[in-house]
């Protein structure tokens, strides 16, 4: 993968479905848990997995029309996300369908607060509100708390969120295995605000890299890639998750491909393009291999350990 495609304006990527991964790992990561448990529904589990999705896709879609309203996107930099600034749709439709994919969202919480009690509305406040005031409102991503919401958010209150859905409860267990996973989808925003770094510069966008060098905030990233196989060996020599969840290593493979392109980013632009898609892959490939070695461990190794 030497380059990323040049985008298309138009609505699939003002949604960027390739993102999704975002909140199918840690929803599987919590129904994996709740399954293991023997509290699990199929129906409110992918009702909590289209949930996800619309979260992730509201914040996508408002992210897009905060960063244009602020004037953070403009013709200059359109291959950021170029609907916007090139007119191709209106900022007030981006809006709108934002708002939708949040209001969708609410509608289902209250078949989970029929289904599990009260309890969840938590969980669904602090995702809504993650999702629609990241770049509107008070728009936390230019305060620099944009990797600590993801981190929090989607790293760790979906898993808890899905888990508790399921079971009316809250499990440590849940918390440590979303942790590794919770590093790597930080490091994809990390990587975002590596890439922009130069440019939110010149527009006075302030987040978490942009309090760093421009070498600081790629350490970050790195670091935020590196530090999930510590934490998964932690949990493997504890016993947090059977060894089959070592499969999860498999994604080393990914990793090396980051490390390589990250020391070609500073001096190349297509590298540095590339921060963001090779984490989404490296991200997408550990969960999905996290999840289902612990399913294995939990089942089809079960009689043999």
């Amino acid at each position: 993968m030497d380059d990323v495609k040049p985008v298309r304006p138009g609505w699939y990527n003002a949604f960027r479905p390739w993102t999704l991964h975002g909140a199918v790992v840690p929803v599987a990561i919590g129904g994996m848990a709740a399954y293991h448990d023997g509290s699990f529904c199929w129906w409110i589990f992918l009702m909590v997995l289209l949930c996800g999705c619309l979260l992730q896709s509201a914040a996508n879609l408002l992210n897009t029309y905060g960063d244009f309203v602020k004037g953070t996107d403009t013709v200059e930099n359109e291959t950021r996300s170029p609907e916007l600034v090139t007119g191709a749709i209106k900022p007030r439709s981006v809006f709108l369908a934002g708002m939708a994919c949040l209001a969708v969202t609410a509608l289902c919480g209250a078949v989970f607060v029929w289904y599990v009690g009260w309890g969840i509305i938590l969980f669904g406040v602090a995702g809504i509100a993650g999702a629609g005031l990241y770049t509107v409102g008070v728009s936390y991503k230019y305060h620099g708390l944009g990797q600590i919401g993801v981190f929090a958010l989607m790293g760790v209150l979906m898993p808890l969120g899905t888990y508790y859905v399921m079971t009316g409860g809250l499990s440590w267990e849940v918390f440590l295995i979303s942790l590794p996973n919770a590093f790597l989808i930080t490091a994809v925003l990390s990587g975002n605000e590596t890439r922009d770094y130069h440019e939110d510069h010149k527009s006075g966008v302030r987040t978490l890299s942009s309090h760093f060098s421009y070498e600081g905030s790629m350490r970050v990233y790195l670091a935020q890639n590196v530090i999930a196989y510590p934490v998964l060996a932690v949990l493997l020599i504890l016993g947090t998750v059977p060894w089959t969840a070592s499969l999860a290593l498999v994604a080393l493979v990914d990793l090396r491909t980051v490390v390589r392109n990250s020391r070609l980013a500073p001096t190349n632009e297509g590298n540095s393009r590339l921060l963001v898609p090779l984490c989404f892959r490296h991200n997408w490939h550990f969960g999905v291999l996290l999840v289902a070695g612990c399913l294995i461990g939990y089942y089809a190794m079960a009689p043999a350990i």
